[in-house]
């Protein structure tokens, strides 16, 4: 659209035209969706009637939330009976019904792979003629935003069937419909495939830490027996230093604070969050290639002492709360990695103080055993380990770019500024 001069009127492109729910292809309809659609509510059956419980009617609660993603539900937690159905005012509602949440997960939407029934907390739409089912349930979920802004209720978020009753929605013809959701369809399929992979490829890693890390699998040409040592023999420890959160975001000198460890990080130090001003880097503690950072603080003793290694050679600083060991004549790499294995990490925890916030000193740190083999094959396993994350991240950007390229794609179908007609 361009800005018409004077008057500040907006022109219409052709094959457009302007609508109450704006602007969209002369051949689409903004139109009332119980005009095309029956809405239908659910309802749920007494509990104090077992035999109304346990029959073969699939019946949709918010149990099922999960099962909302999918674009078709074809099972469901809980059945009720033909007794359930007769006795309440639940209805079986036909394939294809587009079933839509109302309450709590409020906008999750899927159809009905076969018949079913639905507690009150959705709203359900049977489609007549010129609705596609498919396309719907994209719409919807294309319409989180107004969803939120027409929630109610100050216990539970809910949007109440008034609203539905009157819901106006645009729409393309059936023909259309159907191309539109298909396209959806094959962009969820890609990345489906994407997440199957990357949680294959994260398994993999896993097992082959598992291996590798305990020596329980050994890499060609290496036979040397491991040495069980303590870290305080790998190396010296300090004490980073502190840095408030308004501090951390004063400049561009990279640092790291302990939280970060947690949330940012795994294994090794690969971006930065926080920030700091050459002011807060005179007092703060500079860290060397090769470092190990220990988070000192955490909520719980299974997660404290979660650590990363600093593998560039830049200048970048630590942050309060965080131990750092400076090794000595080992592989930071493997580290990286030993150090945040099982083993390792059930011995962090029997040496962490404190309830609601849990603490872990250099000293007791210090104290903390690894097994590790020389320093070759050290590296060698490091090497191995980082080649299967460098895979992980180029497949999580991968991924990344998949559900960009989709919701792109959805914003363009379903207000018909891409027409695949």
């Amino acid at each position: 659209m361009e800005l018409n001069e004077p008057n500040a009127k907006y022109l219409v492109q052709a094959g457009y035209k302007q609508t109450e729910g704006g602007v969209i292809p002369v051949d689409w309809n903004y139109q009332q969706l119980t005009d095309v659609a029956r809405l239908e509510s659910g309802h749920t059956p007494s509990r104090r009637q077992p035999s109304y419980w346990g029959g073969n009617i699939p019946w949709i609660s918010l149990h099922d939330t999960g099962s909302l993603n999918d674009l078709e539900i074809l099972a469901t937690q809980q059945y009720i009976s033909q007794a359930g159905l007769k006795n309440s005012s639940a209805r079986l509602l036909p394939k294809g019904t587009v079933v839509l949440s109302r309450t709590a997960t409020v906008g999750k939407a899927t159809s009905m792979g076969r018949e079913m029934a639905t507690s009150q907390d959705f709203a359900n739409y049977v489609c007549g003629p010129a609705v596609d089912s498919h396309f719907l349930v994209y719409l919807f979920r294309y319409m989180a935003p107004e969803w939120r802004k027409l929630m109610a209720g100050s216990i539970h978020n809910t949007v109440y069937m008034p609203t539905f009753k009157s819901l106006r929605v645009v729409l393309p013809p059936k023909r259309e419909q159907e191309s539109i959701a298909q396209a959806l369809q094959d962009a969820d399929a890609l990345i489906e495939s994407l997440e199957q992979l990357l949680a294959k490829k994260r398994q993999i890693k896993q097992g082959a830490m598992q291996e590798l890390l305990t020596g329980q699998r050994r890499l060609p040409g290496f036979q040397a027996e491991w040495c069980t040592v303590s870290l305080g023999e790998i190396g010296t420890f300090l004490k980073g230093s502190g840095i408030t959160r308004e501090q951390a975001q004063s400049g561009a000198i990279p640092c790291v604070r302990y939280g970060e460890i947690y949330t940012t990080h795994t294994d090794h130090v690969r971006s930065f969050e926080s920030g700091i001003s050459p002011a807060v880097a005179a007092t703060a503690t500079p860290l060397r290639q090769g470092d190990i950072l220990f988070a000192g603080s955490g909520e719980t003793k299974e997660d404290i002492g979660k650590c990363v290694a600093f593998l560039d050679d830049f200048e970048a600083y630590a942050g309060s709360d965080i131990v750092i060991l400076r090794p000595r004549a080992s592989d930071s790499r493997f580290l990286g990695y030993a150090l945040n294995a099982a083993e390792v990490n059930r011995q962090k925890a029997s040496k962490g103080q404190g309830d609601a916030v849990v603490h872990i000193s250099a000293a007791a740190l210090a104290q903390i055993s690894v097994r590790a083999p020389e320093i070759a094959e050290q590296t060698a396993i490091a090497t191995i380990l980082s080649d299967m994350d460098t895979e992980i991240s180029a497949l999580e950007v991968r991924l990344t770019k998949a559900r960009q390229l989709k919701q792109g794609m959805a914003q363009a179908l379903l207000t018909g500024r891409i027409r695949l007609v």
